[in-house]
């Protein structure tokens, strides 16, 4: 199932969760799970990152995060290629939300919300910290551990596992016998 791209309605507060999910992690859902809950509607925005190559394409990304949000009624996926601002203003957004990690993350994090305070001022950025639990994630790891075939079970949702193990058993399949 795969959500469609909605506007934002008027009277209600629309924020946008932009990331590369490339995998979408359980990090990324507990921080969509939770900014759902501060706001009427949140729409998770696909980056079609030209300086990364991604493992899932944006379409499949999308897909993969429409299935694991299904079941929360005021969240939606979309994509943009754009600057955010761009976006957020198309969707009558205002509230940028990042997960953050750590300082290092913070720091990156900081300069973005400026830059994107600077292009448009009506626009926030709200940091929500992650679960603890989740504080090492990153897609990258995902991905490295799932291409050498170990487990990411407590990683990602159940949907975005079985994807990883086609994906890499498609490539293992192309690539010929490994040895």
């Amino acid at each position: 199932m795969e959500a469609t791209p909605t506007t934002g309605s008027p009277g209600g507060r629309v924020a946008v969760y932009p990331g590369s999910f490339d995998p979408v992690t359980c990090g990324h859902l507990d921080i969509i799970r939770r900014a759902a809950k501060q706001f009427d509607h949140l729409i998770v925005a696909v980056l079609n990152n030209t300086s990364k190559k991604p493992l899932f394409s944006v379409e499949e990304r999308k897909q993969l995060l429409a299935e694991v949000t299904q079941d929360l009624p005021n969240v939606t996926v979309d994509s943009f290629r754009d600057l955010l601002v761009h976006f957020m203003k198309s969707r009558q957004a205002d509230v940028i939300v990042r997960g953050i990690r750590s300082v290092t993350d913070f720091e990156y994090e900081i300069q973005m919300a400026s830059t994107n305070h600077q292009l448009d001022g009506d626009i926030e950025t709200i940091f929500m910290m992650t679960n603890p639990k989740y504080s090492y994630l990153s897609s990258s790891i995902v991905k490295e551990i799932a291409m050498f075939h170990g487990n990411v079970q407590d990683l990602v949702p159940p949907e975005v596992q079985r994807a990883l193990i086609a994906k890499f058993s498609e490539s293992a399949g192309a690539n010929g016998p490994q040895g």
